[in-house]
């Protein structure tokens, strides 16, 4: 099992506009590693103690002893008091886990709608991959716009349970190359908020466990 008790836990509310983190640690793992007890987490902004009520969906991340970051959904089962309060939690198992590089979400391969914009030029392209920190998008017949080029964009995120995000963020031009006979562009987000970020992180989180499942 990855996850050890000790661990120290990164969690943010899943399925919610919030990008508040928190911070707690694995205090107790049950024999059957369904479930696992952390304590109550901090709020990693205010220092405060957080009180998740029961069903409450969680992204959560930690590194194991090996310093490989790993990725995990799960939600509070239950509050539990064994010398000290503490939350239950459901551990999907080891094989569930996304693995995550450079504290982004590795890129996945996705098919988006993106709006793009360069001065007084617009165009509607479509993505061919998507992480945390950019994406590539396949140019068709437009001429490609030249390397450090500042793009305007417009990304449409489509969650499962029919949820829809709108991703405005402004991104430069990295790279331009042809793949497959389709001519592409490399995009890094430069100006990009926080909580859209977080859109992005948990929809590549989303695409990777259905690509995995397909």
């Amino acid at each position: 099992m990855k996850l050890t008790i000790g661990t120290v836990l990164t969690i943010e509310k899943d399925y919610t506009e919030e990008s508040e983190k928190f911070k707690s640690r694995v205090v107790d793992i049950e024999e059957d590693h369904t479930h696992f007890m952390m304590d109550y987490p901090i709020s990693m902004e205010t220092g405060k103690t957080a009180f998740f009520i029961d069903g409450t969906q969680l992204l959560i991340t930690f590194v194991d002893d090996l310093k490989m970051s790993y990725a995990f959904r799960t939600e509070i089962h239950s509050r539990m008091n064994r010398t000290i309060p503490m939350l239950k939690l459901k551990y999907p198992g080891d094989k569930e886990l996304i693995k995550i590089q450079r504290r982004e979400f590795v890129r996945v391969e996705t098919s988006l709608d993106v709006a793009l914009q360069a001065d007084s030029e617009s165009l509607q392209l479509v993505s061919s991959d998507l992480s945390a920190g950019g994406l590539a998008v396949n140019m068709k017949n437009h001429e490609y716009f030249p390397q450090q080029t500042e793009l305007d964009l417009m990304i449409v995120l489509h969650f499962s349970k029919n949820e829809i995000k709108y991703i405005s963020c402004k991104a430069k031009v990295v790279r331009n190359w042809e793949q497959d006979n389709r001519r592409l562009s490399s995009l890094k987000f430069e100006e990009i908020d926080e909580k859209d970020r977080q859109h992005i992180i948990r929809y590549c989180f989303e695409r990777q466990l259905e690509l995995r499942n397909s």
